[in-house]
């Protein structure tokens, strides 16, 4: 499976995003402070900047990405809107937004390594894509290693969003409705997306 490798501060710098977006709070960088001096950008580079900001944020590859346009393009409702609805309901971002990881990337790692199960059947495929009704939870087996033991205990508990409700008791969490544009709190213009790709 591909991966994507690359610095996450760096990265961010370079998409224009706070590394809060990707899960880390204290991730910075200050190198090279006066680098893109170049005030005026193309239509185009406007356009590819969204499109590598939801790639990088949620992980995914050129290919799934492109594949998650066309379904978007096929179904009803605005294609931006739809393909950021399609991409949030990945099973990694899932139970990175139910707190069960601190990153997307931590959220996948756990899910290949076969720490949760939906509907009571163990998924190990992070772009699974969840449904209304459908309920997440880690997996009886790992409850009892350190990694979730600490986070059943811990105070510390991200707010989930309306579209998720969590039971922290338990370590599952169910989806209770579709995700909406609202709901995504990733500052991008999806409408330059749909215009990249209608070329």
């Amino acid at each position: 499976m591909a991966k994507n490798m690359q610095p996450v501060a760096k990265r961010c710098k370079t998409l224009g995003i706070s590394p809060a977006v990707m899960g880390y709070s204290k991730k910075n960088t200050h190198r090279n402070a006066n680098t893109n001096m170049r005030k005026k950008k193309s239509e185009y580079s406007l356009q590819l900047n969204e499109k590598q900001k939801v790639k990088f944020v949620y992980g995914i590859m050129e290919k799934q990405f492109r594949m998650y346009y066309e379904k978007a393009e096929k179904a009803e409702g605005k294609t931006g809107e739809v393909l950021l609805i399609t991409i949030e309901r990945r099973l990694d971002n899932v139970v990175y937004r139910l707190g069960f990881a601190r990153t997307r990337r931590e959220a996948r790692q756990l899910v290949n390594h076969g720490h949760f199960t939906v509907n009571g059947k163990r998924v190990n495929i992070p772009s699974f894509l969840v449904k209304v009704g459908d309920e997440i939870a880690v997996c009886e087996k790992s409850r009892s290693t350190t990694r979730f033991k600490d986070l059943a205990g811990a105070d510390e508990f991200v707010a989930v969003p309306k579209w998720l409700e969590r039971s922290k008791s338990d370590l599952s969490g169910k989806v209770i409705a579709m995700p909406e544009r609202e709901d995504i709190d990733l500052p991008v213009e999806e409408t330059l997306i749909v215009e990249l790709y209608s070329k």
